[in-house]
């Protein structure tokens, strides 16, 4: 197959969404709910007790509880290597096109069906060095074990909830902005608002920590529905901005101011 994959994804995912209508422009201008398949039903314990915590702190010391009860200390004797989800987003915040950024984008492409546009270079055909490269490190054993599919499953669910309840009550759409020189893993027509970012990007709510991450500032409503995480719901320093959102891609409407 030597297709191109710079508009399209796969045909099937996990969020019963075509998605054609994820990535485009007018789902995020009118977002609607996205369940990944059977992970609240699968953990409703997690759920139900999520919904009993009184605050943020309360609700993510309840989450992590969890998810070492699940994915903890007890299998560590099985490997050398013991994959979370926190060793991977901590990996990601140093460098997003090594192997645990190719794990998180291969994430995204396997529940919402989005392929990558860039890691480590512009991923514009299948079978290039590019996308081969990428699909290696994506399925590379050092990250993929210990169910890391599932934890990042129940983190985008615990994400959801935490904005629901406490950061972002009522809202469709966060404004969010993103830092770069180069633009290299966006694909965008000359004088198109309309840019399509990777599967998987980081953003900050505050502009000026943007600005410490390159020239060119790129502005987007971001649908609550397409965050990931966000540094709040995490321990400290496991993402390496403060403020910092990963974004879920797709057509997004944008705006680039230019210092």
């Amino acid at each position: 197959m030597d297709e191109s994959i710079a508009t399209i994804g796969n045909s099937t995912n996990l969020v019963g969404v075509p998605t054609g209508l994820i990535a485009s422009a007018s789902f995020n201008d009118f977002p609607i709910a996205l369940k990944i398949r059977g992970v609240r039903e699968a953990h409703a314990d997690l759920f139900d007790a999520l919904k009993e915590a009184g605050t943020p702190i309360e609700a993510g010391a309840r989450f992590q509880q969890y998810m070492n009860a699940c994915f903890g200390d007890k299998k560590k004797r099985k490997r050398r290597f013991h994959a979370s989800y926190l060793r991977v987003l901590e990996d990601w915040g140093f460098d997003s096109n090594g192997q645990a950024g190719a794990v998180l984008k291969g994430w995204v492409e396997s529940r919402f069906g989005l392929f990558p546009t860039f890691h480590k270079e512009p991923i514009r055909r299948f079978n290039s060095p590019a996308w081969l490269g990428y699909v290696e490190e994506k399925m590379s054993s050092r990250f993929n074990n210990n169910d890391i599919q599932t934890q990042f499953d129940l983190l985008y669910e615990y994400c959801q909830s935490m904005m629901s309840r406490f950061f972002a009550t009522g809202r469709k759409h966060l404004m969010l902005y993103r830092g770069t020189n180069d633009m290299k893993d966006m694909v965008q027509d000359p004088g198109s608002d309309i840019a399509r970012l990777n599967n998987l990007s980081s953003f900050t709510s505050r502009r000026g920590i943007a600005d410490e991450f390159g020239d060119t500032i790129i502005e987007a409503e971001v649908p609550v529905v397409k965050i990931l995480c966000f540094s709040e719901i995490l321990p400290p320093h496991t993402l390496q901005g403060e403020s910092e959102y990963l974004v879920i891609g797709g057509d997004y409407r944008v705006k680039a101011s230019y210092y």
